[in-house]
């Protein structure tokens, strides 16, 4: 039985979010083979041209989840092939999105990326998901609409502070969010580019049309010691030392930041801010 996006299946309600076991009907046939027992998050909840139901699903673990289009490597399953996992509950839980953003070669622009990469190796609760978007600002505004309950941007943050000093800005919170905001029509991000400013304007300006709420927002930036235009005649690949180094700090930083607003998305962030491992990060 389905209910406004959500499938009843053994007693528990599946909709976005939930946690599911793979148990495909194929027998045989060989992706079959590779997804039975997989454990797998429900993106949403749909029907086909002949009104049967379906479970679009995304596999825990897999990094082609966050392709650059935003589609990824997605499933589809009928209620039959999938059990619930755990505890899940009879509302979808919070989803956070963590969001690297940067330049890889603009030097420490690439902090956003690299942060990613680290985090590559860390087992993240239900409920996160982890992208690279690089300089793709338009794939990142759209998907701000899809569904998540908070998103943390990882980026570099020159705010005059000592290189590698960490910040946790709350962007729905004093003049970020007012700068982010910006009067009149947005301005639309190049293709390639990534201005979160402009990002995060277009978001808005989305999220009105559609009629939908964009998650809580929360920048993870670092003071960078290098700081390039992007219109300089040659690239600059790797991190400056200050920057290197916080990416080491970030981590347990974001994974805190994590588990906070999975718990509580819009609880404010004060514990967490103060949490980072550099002496040098300013209380705001």
């Amino acid at each position: 039985m389905t209910t406004g996006g959500t499938v009843l299946v053994d007693g528990v309600r599946l909709g976005r979010g939930s946690r599911v076991r793979l148990r495909p009907g194929g027998g045989a046939d060989v992706l079959d083979l590779a997804l039975a027992g997989r454990t797998a998050e429900v993106e949403a909840v749909e029907e086909d041209l002949e009104g049967r139901v379906q479970l679009v699903v995304t596999l825990h673990g897999d990094m082609g989840r966050d392709f650059a289009t935003g589609l990824g490597h997605r499933f589809f399953f009928s209620p039959e092939e999938v059990e619930p996992v755990g505890d899940s509950p009879a509302g979808a839980p919070h989803r956070v999105l963590l969001a690297g953003i940067g330049n890889v070669f603009l030097a420490d622009d690439a902090f956003g990326p690299e942060v990613v990469a680290a985090l590559r190796g860390h087992p993240l609760p239900p409920g996160a998901h982890l992208a690279d978007f690089g300089i793709r600002g338009m794939d990142l505004a759209y998907r701000l609409l899809d569904g998540y309950d908070a998103a943390v941007l990882v980026d570099a943050a020159p705010r005059g502070g000592e290189p590698g000093t960490l910040y946790v800005i709350d962007v729905d919170d004093g003049p970020d969010a007012a700068g982010a905001a910006g009067p009149g029509p947005a301005a639309a991000p190049e293709a390639h580019g990534m201005d979160p400013v402009k990002v995060l304007a277009l978001a808005r300006e989305l999220a009105r049309e559609e009629g939908v709420s964009l998650p809580r927002l929360v920048v993870l930036g670092c003071e960078p010691l290098i700081r390039m235009r992007g219109d300089e005649p040659d690239v600059a690949f790797g991190l400056s030392e200050p920057v290197r180094a916080a990416v080491g700090r970030a981590v347990p930083l974001l994974l805190s930041l994590t588990s906070d607003l999975l718990a509580a998305p819009r609880r404010r962030l004060e514990s967490a801010a103060a949490a980072t491992a550099s002496p040098a990060v300013p209380r705001r």
